[in-house]
């Protein structure tokens, strides 16, 4: 696993009525440890208790000094972000942070604090589904997408939901330490390395979806087996239903067709063996289903924008 010669400094804001879930999450993440060359401040908007949501309250160390240090600046969501912006000293920062070149990332709500700096405008973006409408009419020029967990519009970030704030972080490590890392700490979460499906899946519906947890199951059925043969066909005759249907609900539930699922595992698969192993990328094709060493540079190309070697030196330096 490739270490960072510093620390990447990570800071959490937290504003007003700021969720549990939300705070939490980068929080722990992140949190200093041998395997992950990250440092945590949170902070608010002074020094001091800051009022949250759902009966808690946080006692922050620092103000808005920390954004001047941090390389990575979360925004967690908050209470009643529809009806005033954060106070203007935030969000002067927040784009004082960006202009010097940190990356801002909100977590469901903390979409909207973003959005007030006018650097999402002409952007895609997300946040929790309850709240996609509201973002939309508030900043008309923000190109909300709700079906989505989370978007990387490269030094601003969105996620949906508490939850989605997980996917977002585990996004953000795949692209700072590569995807073993990512999995280690996704394992250490017990959460999902990577999640394909949209917040579609979650907002209510009035039919019910009875097949998602057989689906899951073939999900992991199918990542223990990426090296074999995956068809449509194999896949619907696990998942006890006809390819017609599986197919059908598959997109449904994940967003995705399940060859470009399937693929997509293959390639992380590809991606943590270039990382953690010496296999040559002929022998790493086999491994993961893709046959040939050049069927696997098309895919990695088309998917990653980059070629295996070039990934192995990116994420293999230093060690």
């Amino acid at each position: 696993m490739p270490v960072s010669p510093s620390p990447h400094r990570v800071a959490v804001l937290v504003l007003e009525g700021a969720k549990p879930l939300d705070v939490g999450i980068p929080a722990q993440v992140f949190t200093t440890r041998a395997s992950m060359p990250y440092e945590v401040r949170v902070c608010g908007a002074a020094p001091g208790l800051v009022t949250g949501g759902d009966g808690l309250a946080y006692h922050v160390g620092h103000g808005l000094d920390a954004l001047t240090w941090a390389d990575i600046v979360f925004v967690p969501g908050y209470r009643h972000p529809d009806r005033e912006d954060p106070p203007r000293p935030v969000v002067d920062a927040l784009v004082a942070a960006h202009d010097r070149g940190a990356r801002l990332a909100a977590i469901s709500t903390g979409a909207f604090a973003l959005a007030a700096t006018g650097l999402l405008d002409g952007r895609r973006a997300t946040t929790h589904w309850h709240y996609t409408r509201a973002l939309a009419a508030r900043h008309p020029h923000v190109r909300v997408d709700e079906n989505v967990l989370f978007v990387d519009e490269g030094s601003v970030l969105t996620s949906a939901g508490a939850a989605s704030g997980i996917d977002l972080c585990l996004h953000i490590l795949r692209g700072d330490l590569g995807v073993a890392a990512s999995n280690h700490a996704a394992r250490r979460l017990v959460a999902a390395p990577y999640r394909s499906g949209g917040q579609a899946q979650y907002v209510p519906r009035s039919v019910p979806e009875p097949l998602g947890e057989r689906f899951a199951a073939t999900r992991e059925w199918a990542l223990r087996r990426l090296g074999e043969v995956l068809t449509l066909d194999v896949l619907a005759r696990q998942a006890e239903v006809s390819p017609r249907t599986f197919s059908r609900r598959f997109v449904e539930e994940t967003g995705c067709t399940p060859m470009q699922w399937v693929m997509r595992a293959r390639i992380d698969l590809a991606r943590e063996l270039l990382e953690r192993s010496q296999r040559s990328v002929e022998q790493i094709a086999a491994d993961v289903g893709l046959g040939t060493g050049a069927n696997l540079r098309l895919h990695f190309q088309r998917i990653l924008g980059t070629t295996p070697s070039e990934y192995r030196r990116t994420f293999t330096r230093g060690e």
